[in-house]
């Protein structure tokens, strides 16, 4: 009201220029910096706040905390605690690229850090996204069907952590995980392959399935590749290649359903064992 009042007045004897730069400092003078809660605590006393607003789920303000810190604590063992919690923090609240950020920082100033295999450990599970959501469940979509960048960038972080530190209590998992993105890149070809063959693109559709043979060995994918080979063959009339693949589908996959069934054979995600 006060303020009101005092603009209205001024509007009388200054240029409209004034009042405006005046109003800006007098509303400006008004409001003060929130006082930093933090500004007493100790290190620890931090490190239990934003420990215990990350327990909750508060991902949110856990973040901030971890960020003071840091910088509280710069140089300490409870620094690097804070950086590599933070991560955490960060891709439990769904900030998958500021949290693999912070884990590259992490391994770029400590490498000899005796978390670097936990470090490899979460910056694996940031890439290494199995949550389709709803609209995968209901499309039936499976991540090979997915960009399978992250996927690529998900191995190698396994992959140097079981070659680095292959007694790691996290070197078992990491391994398993592994086998599940080689699986989901090779279905990844043969959903390429699958989807040229259905187009009526059956040399299109043997190049990708040719790819996923020679590319990886001893994954599910590669029995459908085989039979799209199969088909494609047969489909082109090239009667001899169709028939070596389907000598070499029937003694590979005896119990195959794909040449009794075809693709219908094909009805659920192959890749959920965990």
């Amino acid at each position: 009201m006060f303020f009101t009042k005092l603009s209205v007045g001024l509007k009388a004897v200054l240029p409209a220029a004034a009042v405006f730069a005046l109003s800006f400092v007098i509303a400006g003078c008004s409001t003060t910096p929130a006082p930093d809660r933090t500004a007493t605590w100790s290190p620890k006393k931090i490190y239990s706040e934003a420990k215990d607003e990350a327990d909750s789920g508060a991902y949110d303000k856990a973040i901030p905390l971890y960020e003071k810190l840091e910088g509280r604590a710069a140089g300490t063992p409870l620094a690097q605690q804070a950086q590599i919690d933070k991560a955490y923090a960060q891709y439990k609240g769904g900030e998958q690229a500021q949290a693999a950020a912070t884990l590259d920082r992490f391994m770029k100033l400590h490498p000899a850090s005796p978390a670097m295999d936990y470090a490899l450990y979460l910056k694996g599970l940031v890439n290494f996204n199995d949550n389709l959501g709803i609209f995968g469940f209901i499309s039936r979509q499976d991540l090979s069907e997915r960009d399978q960048k992250s996927a690529k960038e998900s191995f190698e972080s396994f992959k140097e952590l079981s070659t680095r530190f292959p007694d790691s209590r996290y070197a078992a998992d990491s391994r398993l995980r592994m086998t599940y993105i080689v699986n989901s890149l090779a279905q990844s070809e043969v959903h390429v392959a699958r989807y040229y063959y259905s187009r009526g693109a059956y040399i299109a559709a043997i190049n990708r399935a040719q790819s996923a043979i020679s590319d990886y060995r001893d994954v599910p994918a590669l029995e459908e590749a085989t039979f799209i080979l199969y088909k494609s063959y047969d489909a082109l009339g090239m009667i001899e290649l169709r028939d070596d693949t389907r000598r070499i589908m029937e003694k590979t996959y005896p119990q195959s359903q794909f040449l009794s069934a075809g693709f219908k054979s094909v009805d659920k995600p192959w890749y959920k064992f965990w």
